[in-house]
């Protein structure tokens, strides 16, 4: 235990603190499956800490001008830009990422987020006439209290600077509880709080696991909000625990995205959409794990989908480069194990990959990129979140199709459409049930809200909407314009 990083504090009011009570817990890397950190799993007198100085600084802390939390917030940012690479360094090394990917994609996801916020804030209207058909009615944007912020390790500081930058800049307080299997870089994210100066109370943070720490903001009757990414199956739970003390809950859930590629699609599709797939090991909720393809192009397809993978190294998270890391844990690499054997029994034909280590490896949590082709989605492998690097590979004749296919799941995050055809992609933006189509490799635009429909949870994180998630509109009639 000497050996390993001691990161047993939770930072509650402004001050690391011990927790009340010892329970050790130890953070495994899973390049190397050797234990490198040591932190402490929360009781509720932790959470009730840390609400009851949430509680005590919201008076204060949502009468602050917007202004001067827009300035908290900015000099957040550039504290963050310098710790980019210790924050980087931090997930690296708590649940795989790759260094190069994890500077610039991972921690580089905390700072575009920050600087969106920024952007949308500065315009926000915290009171807007109703319309000049009600000239004395106005809405009202307010903070909603002290909001439990819990986030999973797939993609830490993504997650993190999606829940507690909003909220705090609405005016609110917040918990966080990371993902106890990836708890280090919310830690160093922090410490870039407290640099800042942020309020004490305002930004709390402990760890935790989702039966503890989670279930206790979930259920504490001061916490009026919980803000929730990770599984489906969790999100059901919290839901649950939330309802007695008629909590406000933002969801944002599993996927199982579809990609409908047609004849008609740019060359560069097929690869672009393996490679998606396989970006962060599959631990992606919006990864485009169901390929459909039109019979026509399907069998080249397959072949493309093939050399993708086959030409996808795997290694350490620790060296630079293009390649992917392990995914996160043993549980996780089980589960995964499991799902791709169960394609193979259920019919799929494997086109590459499969199960057990990579040739050449055998420590860590690395799974082989793979590839099923011929699936129906019917299949395991086409109805469940494998959050791996797997791919299914569906053939279909007509459009309509397509999209009975690609609407046949619990799931609605994100769908995917590739084809030359403008109408037809306008017609499949709208027929998609989901909360987000991408069309032909063009991102979102900067500031749209990242969130889904269905067993996706119905969250919206990001710009102006993802601040709107973060506070209660309040409507008023007889306001006095000239008061």
């Amino acid at each position: 235990m000497a050996d390993l990083a001691d990161k047993r504090k939770f930072y509650i009011d402004g001050a690391w603190v011990a927790p009340a009570t010892p329970n050790d817990l130890e953070v495994i890397d899973p390049t190397t499956e050797e234990p490198v950190a040591v932190i402490s799993v929360g009781a509720q007198a932790d959470t009730d800490r840390a609400v009851v100085a949430a509680k005590a600084a919201f008076p204060g802390w949502s009468a602050t001008p917007p202004a001067e939390r827009l300035k908290y917030v900015e000099k957040i940012l550039e504290i963050y830009k310098r710790r980019n690479d210790d924050i980087a360094a931090a997930m690296t090394t708590e649940m795989g990422a790759p260094t190069d990917m994890s500077k610039e994609d991972q921690a580089g996801s905390g700072s575009f987020h920050i600087e969106t916020f920024i952007d949308s804030f500065r315009d926000f209207e915290f009171i807007r006439p109703l319309g000049d058909h009600a000239p004395t009615s106005m809405v009202a944007w307010e903070p909603i209290g002290v909001v439990g912020l819990i986030t999973p390790w797939n993609w830490p500081m993504n997650q993190v600077t999606l829940k507690v930058i909003p909220a705090i800049l609405a005016g609110n307080t917040v918990v966080l509880k990371p993902s106890e299997i990836a708890p280090l870089s919310s830690m160093v994210f922090a410490e870039v709080i407290d640099e800042a100066g942020l309020p004490k109370g305002v930004f709390n943070l402990v760890n935790g696991d989702g039966a503890g720490v989670g279930t206790q903001l979930s259920t504490h009757p001061d916490v009026e909000m919980i803000s929730f990414t990770g599984s489906t199956r969790a999100g059901i739970a919290i839901t649950k625990a939330a309802a007695d003390t008629v909590k406000k809950v933002a969801l944002e859930l599993g996927g199982k995205g579809a990609n409908l590629v047609f004849a008609d699609a740019d060359d560069k599709a097929v690869v672009r959409g393996i490679r998606h797939v396989f970006y962060n090991s599959g631990q992606s909720c919006n990864a485009p794990t169901r390929m459909l393809v039109e019979r026509g192009a399907y069998e080249k397809a397959v072949e493309t989908a093939k050399k993708v993978a086959e030409e996808t190294s795997v290694g350490s998270a620790h060296d630079g480069g293009k390649h992917i890391g392990p995914v996160v844990s043993k549980q996780q690499w089980d589960k995964i194990q499991d799902l791709i054997q169960k394609g193979i029994d259920e019919g799929a034909r494997l086109v590459a990959g499969g199960t057990g280590l990579p040739e050449g490896v055998n420590r860590g949590y690395y799974v082989r990129p793979t590839v099923f082709a011929d699936v129906t989605n019917d299949m395991t492998i086409a109805r469940q979140e494998i959050f791996g690097p797997v791919v299914a590979l569906i053939p279909f004749e007509s459009e309509e199709e397509a999209v009975k296919i690609a609407n046949d799941t619990i799931y609605g995050l994100t769908n995917y459409v590739q084809t030359q055809d403008g109408a037809r992609r306008n017609r499949l933006a709208r027929q998609l049930r989901s909360g987000m189509v991408e069309m032909n490799g063009v991102s979102r635009g900067r500031g749209s809200a990242f969130g889904g429909v269905k067993a996706s949870g119905r969250a919206r994180e990001g710009g102006v909407w993802g601040l709107e998630e973060f506070m209660d509109s309040k409507q008023i009639s007889g306001w006095d314009k000239d008061a």
